[in-house]
């Protein structure tokens, strides 16, 4: 089996992007990040996730990004809560973490490296998301060309590095009936910006309104609530 390096938040697309790169044949990699987000129980829901769908491997690499703030989830500032659909992916909302996914990126380029793997994995989305700018293809088409050009086995390694972003395209609905079909337990994850210590999402925020409007239009309960 290939090796495929996939970024796991423990939220419902990234779990979904690993059930997919293990269909497809891939041996998956799962790299998780605690870097001074507000919703550290993410992190558990990574391990759940990774742990019930069988990984080769899953680490946790620790960066701390509340050295710049910036942003509601690494700085003192409020998640935006209750705004309408129309309202949702109009603009860059203060929940962007700055360069978050050039750096994500990074670290799972060069993890890729020491693997030798020449596939990586990320669940970014452009259709039912909120704005952000890191999540759009021309970032993705951008940072897979930098990747080829600036790491050895980009260079040398005789194979082109792939970011693969399987979401891209697809509606919160459709991303769901996806992963059900390959038996992903949305119960183990979590989406939430702002849940509760314990890990109770709000269900106010843009991630979990969106999160919610999925499983409705799939006729189903958010299994996770």
């Amino acid at each position: 089996m290939k090796k495929a390096v996939v970024l796991l938040s423990g939220g419902l697309d990234s779990a979904t992007v690993l059930a997919i790169a293990a269909s497809e044949g891939f041996a998956p990699h799962a790299l998780s990040f605690r870097y001074g987000q507000r919703h550290t129980v993410e992190i558990e829901a990574a391990r759940r996730v990774a742990s019930r769908m069988g990984v080769a491997q899953h680490k946790v690499a620790e960066i701390d990004l509340r050295l710049f703030g910036g942003s509601a989830l690494t700085d003192d500032i409020d998640v935006p809560k209750h705004r309408s659909e129309g309202e949702i992916g109009q603009g860059i909302p203060v929940t962007y973490v700055p360069a978050r996914n050039t750096i994500f990126l990074s670290f799972a380029l060069a993890w890729a490296e020491v693997l030798g793997a020449y596939d990586i994995f990320i669940g970014v989305n452009a259709l039912d998301y909120s704005g952000y700018p890191d999540c759009r293809p021309a970032f993705i088409h951008a940072f897979e060309e930098t990747a080829n050009l600036a790491t050895a086995y980009g260079v040398e390694g005789g194979q082109r590095i792939r970011i693969h972003t399987p979401l891209i395209d697809l509606t919160k609905v459709e991303i769901i009936r996806r992963g059900l079909s390959l038996g992903v337990d949305y119960a183990l994850t979590l989406s939430c910006y702002d849940p509760s210590p314990e890990g109770v999402p709000c269900g106010m925020c843009d991630s979990c309104l969106l999160r919610a409007k999925g499983f409705r239009e799939n006729g189903m309960a958010d299994p996770a609530r």
